[in-house]
């Protein structure tokens, strides 16, 4: 393939996945912020909206499934220690 198609792809398809991603950092940052600040309430539901975010983002491709599953893995870690302490 040309190197200008090529590249051209290559934006493409950053353009269509780099809003995901930044999409599932930005809930989960959220959520471990939440959590970090005992809010358990709030840090549900952004716990709920990071994982939509990351199940999303790996089915379209814009994250490995399995880092989705880890980085959802712990953060629910995280929530359950917050709701036991």
């Amino acid at each position: 393939m040309p190197a200008a198609k090529s590249n051209r792809a290559a934006q493409g398809r950053y353009e269509q996945k780099n809003p995901l991603r930044t999409r599932a950092r930005t809930f989960v940052k959220s959520a471990r912020r939440d959590i970090e600040e005992g809010n358990l309430e709030a840090a549900e539901q952004s716990v709920r909206r990071a994982v939509v975010a990351l199940d999303k983002a790996a089915s379209r491709g814009a994250l490995h499934p399995k880092n989705a599953a880890r980085r959802k893995s712990r953060m629910m870690s995280q929530l359950s220690r917050a709701r036991n302490a």
